[in-house]
């Protein structure tokens, strides 16, 4: 039987693409005949539309410190709150997103999603060229950005139905890293698009300045190119249903909240830091005197440089926990990510204070921050490395229901998002005066708080005596 061309079936009701009937990825004879080609074709056309929906959920990480170049006057405490917003709205839709695969079927929402990155990408494109658009009318828009963060969670839903057990570590992790790698592609590409800098010598910046418009029409062109991919090649699968029931029944289990719990450690952590980085170099190294070039460090040089190595490392980190248990890899990623960010409060300690007072001090600073890049670089690549693991540990946990599992994975990754949220809102909170000593104060916290998700991850699924263990859940190799 043609698995793209199913042969004919009761009519559901819900018949409205390409639907797969016989999907059974388990029999080891079924997945090398037939699975594993239709499983890979539908992973790369889930990947580029993943890439999309991060671009465009993480728009105005770069948009945001770009805005005041262009003209508009806002405080830093109001650009990282429209840094921040995306990820609030993206974490919250990730939950619908989630069910929305085994209700509509997973190729007929990846076209769906991706047409509605057209709101976010067009209204940008518009605001932009007018300088009389208010602040609140900017705070909407960057709202509506959060469909890109959607995207994640359906994607991923639909992808861990395609692969057999002890394959999905590496199936998810390559996934969700070309999507996490759009932000880097986003951070390094945009202000070249843009006129706003070059790339290293080889493309020099625009000389007849900012155009932010563009950015806006290239994204939701790519969107309509990823739409009509998804309808062309990829493919629903009938048996990747769900119901109140099954999900009612992940919302109670404990495991499902300590996972999200961590979850928040390492996603949200590689969100939070992907969307904050442009501004907090911005903040901490740059001023724009003397014109026009200003002094210090330009953020559009360094800034994709994080959610890069970030993103390559998540299918090292799904390889990884495929290995030797996510748990395990898990617990020594939170050791690394409390080593890296000691050391990136270090960096920040030694900084002049408030470098836009004075292009002197941005001088001074800018010795200093190879060494904030490199630690800042140890911490992406950790969290990358935890956001594979974590996310491995969920199909161990439910390994004998997919259903289950895929339901976990979209609270999870809704949950985790909210880091994406109160990381960047804690750089630049607007009840501290000074926003540079709010940032070493927020290093301070997070610190503190990966050495929670540490024992939390030891005592619920790495001692001998843990409560995964006792539960009987060993034999899944967490």
């Amino acid at each position: 039987m043609s698995v793209t061309a199913p042969p004919a079936a009761p009519h559901t009701g819900r018949r409205t693409g390409r639907w797969i009937d016989d999907w059974r990825p388990e029999d080891p004879e079924f997945w090398e005949s037939t699975g594993a080609p239709v499983a890979r074709r539908n992973l790369i056309w889930s990947i580029l539309a993943e890439h999309l929906g991060f671009s465009v959920w993480l728009f105005w990480s770069v948009s945001a410190a770009l805005l005041v170049k262009v003209g508009f006057e806002f405080s830093v405490s109001q650009l990282f709150l429209l840094v921040a917003v995306p990820n609030l709205v993206g974490s919250l839709l990730r939950l619908p997103y989630t069910f929305a695969v085994p209700k509509f079927g997973g190729r007929n929402w990846t076209v769906v999603s991706a047409l509605l990155l057209l709101v976010p990408t067009l209204l940008f494109a518009t605001a932009v060229q007018d300088p009389t658009t208010p602040y609140w009318v900017f705070l909407l828009i960057a709202a509506t950005a959060g469909v890109g963060g959607g995207n994640f969670a359906s994607s991923m839903a639909n992808i861990n139905f395609f692969y057999p057990a002890k394959r999905k570590g590496l199936a998810l992790g390559l996934n969700a890293a070309g999507g996490n790698i759009g932000v880097a592609v986003l951070q390094l590409g945009l202000p070249i698009v843009v006129g706003g800098a070059g790339l290293f010598g080889l493309v020099k910046a625009s000389s007849g300045g900012l155009h932010l418009a563009r950015a806006g029409y290239l994204y939701a062109a790519l969107a309509v190119v990823a739409a009509i991919m998804a309808y062309f090649f990829m493919d629903n699968l009938s048996s990747a249903r769900s119901n109140a029931r099954d999900v009612a029944s992940v919302v109670t289990h404990k495991h499902t909240w300590v996972m999200s719990f961590l979850y928040i450690g390492t996603f949200g952590s590689f969100i939070g830091y992907s969307a904050a980085l442009p501004l907090l170099i911005k903040l901490e190294f740059f001023v724009p005197e003397p014109l026009p070039t200003g002094t210090g460090i330009n953020f559009a040089y360094y800034a994709f440089l994080g959610a890069l190595v970030g993103s390559i490392t998540r299918p090292f980190g799904g390889w990884l926990a495929d290995k030797y248990g996510g748990a395990r890899v898990t617990l020594a990623t939170f050791g690394a990510m409390i080593l890296g960010t000691l050391g990136v409060l270090w960096t920040v300690t030694q900084l002049a204070p408030n470098p836009t007072a004075d292009p002197a001090i941005a001088l001074d600073n800018k010795s200093m921050f190879p060494l904030f890049l490199v630690a800042f670089l140890f911490v992406f690549a950790a969290t990358g490395i935890g956001n594979g693991s974590t996310f491995r540990m969920i199909p161990a946990i439910w390994k004998r229901d997919t259903k289950k599992s895929s339901a976990v994975i979209g609270i999870a990754s809704a949950v985790g998002a909210l880091g994406g949220f109160l990381i960047p809102l804690a750089f630049g909170a607007p009840w501290i005066d000074n926003p540079v000593e709010s940032v070493k104060t927020a290093f301070g916290v997070f610190t503190a708080f990966y050495v929670v998700c540490l024992v939390v991850t030891w005592a619920v699924y790495v001692r001998k005596a843990s409560v995964a263990r006792v539960a009987g859940l060993a034999d899944a190799r967490i």
